[in-house]
């Protein structure tokens, strides 16, 4: 009988840069971790490659003027609104360097009391005792009377402090509001640029048929600007600091190399093995309240095998409920038949209730940034097998 279920690693590779052969350092890779551990390959392992190396590998940088220069099209008047930025150093503040470059003026539009990803922007204790409640509209001059100059806990500085001297050093002027609507940017401007990642679809919508000039940051940068990179899908959106100068955007050719991967596994190992890539796992942080996603998705790209969602039988609700009076290894059978007659699709019946009806690579994306982490443990690669299994298989 096997002892052990679902077994992850993270795999080391070399120190990735632009224009690797990073199909063959994933493979080769995985090869000297099978030697050195002793494990051997099975059908429906994953292997999971983090977006970042991916973009790397592919050269896939813009720089600030590539910014700037695309917005200067886009927003000829060099006046515009800015909405709902999350409020991060290294998600957004190279970017709002770019049209701090491209414009003259910029009235930025915060949500509050947090960003959409749930960095804090005020204390929460101040504004239930304030006159303002969430549907209110705050000036920045209110702001700074009832808030102060508000330090985030984890990151020592408040953002629209920052925000605005990385603004003014462009020589570009700044007004800020702070409103849940983001139909109030509409007083102040139509020209608009959304940066909402994961309503960006409903807000640039909402903001059209009002008849404002809008564009989402996933319609900047979504061709090249010379011989800049660029993301046909995303644009700009899930992008990174690279330098103070230099963004590197979502991997545009992930599906290409899942795709490569797997077949030189299949064709080394024999067995079925599936590949994805992966950036910010699906979970938020209970302590901070930060919700991990500031990428517009967990798997840019995966082989077939990934799609769909669990199909599980949760064992406690059988084992009180079906079975409340078997026990030991009786039990144990009885769950295991269970497990083997269950239908294809357990959608709706009480016996799936308590599971996780999300998407698999939501699920195994998070699993891998959980094990790779975004600092120096040096696995870009996870190696993840018996995901797929269940107690049915021996």
């Amino acid at each position: 009988m096997r002892c052990v279920g679902t077994v992850v690693r993270g795999i080391r590779t070399p120190i990735i840069k632009e224009n690797d052969d990073l199909a063959t350092i994933v493979v080769d890779s995985l090869m000297a971790a099978k030697e050195s551990e002793g494990f051997e390959f099975r059908d429906k392992d994953i292997v999971a490659i983090t977006e970042a190396v991916v973009g790397i590998s592919e050269g896939n940088y813009v720089t600030v003027d590539d910014v700037a220069e695309d917005l200067e099209m886009k927003f000829p008047s060099k006046n515009i609104g800015v909405v709902n930025p999350i409020l991060s150093r290294n998600r957004f503040s190279i970017i709002l360097k770019g049209i701090a470059r491209a414009m003259d003026k910029i009235t930025l539009l915060t949500s509050f009391p947090s960003d959409e990803v749930g960095n804090g922007i005020l204390d929460e204790d101040i504004l239930e005792e304030s006159e303002y409640h969430l549907g209110s509209t705050i000036t920045e001059d209110q702001y700074k009377e009832t808030f102060g100059s508000w330090i985030h806990p984890f990151t020592g500085i408040n953002m629209i402090d920052f925000y605005r001297e990385l603004i003014e050093d462009e020589d570009c002027e700044v007004e800020f509001v702070f409103s849940n609507d983001i139909k109030t940017i509409l007083d102040y401007n139509t020209d608009v640029l959304t940066c909402d990642i994961h309503t960006r679809e409903k807000s640039t919508k909402l903001l059209k048929d009002e008849g404002a000039h809008v564009y989402g940051l996933h319609e900047i940068l979504t061709e090249p600007i010379g011989d800049s990179g660029f993301n046909p899908e995303y644009g700009l959106l899930g992008s990174n600091k690279a330098t103070e100068e230099k963004l590197k955007l979502f991997p545009r050719t992930g599906d290409a190399l899942v795709i490569e991967v797997q077949n030189r596994l299949i064709e080394l190992t024999g067995k079925q093995i599936e590949v994805m890539v992966y950036g910010d796992g699906a979970f938020k942080d209970p302590v901070g309240k930060i919700w991990e996603l500031a990428d517009p998705v967990v798997s840019p790209a995966h082989t077939s095998g990934l799609i769909g969602y669990p199909n599980e039988i949760k064992l406690k609700y059988v084992s009180d409920n079906k079975f409340a009076d078997l026990k030991g290894e009786e039990l144990k059978e009885a769950i295991k038949d269970e497990i083997k007659q269950k239908d294809d699709n357990l959608t709706g019946q009480m016996i799936t209730e308590g599971t996780t009806p999300r998407v698999l690579t939501d699920l195994i994306g998070s699993l891998c940034d959980l094990t790779s982490g975004s600092g120096d443990k040096g696995t870009p690669v996870i190696f993840i097998q018996g995901y797929f299994d269940n107690l049915s298989h021996d």
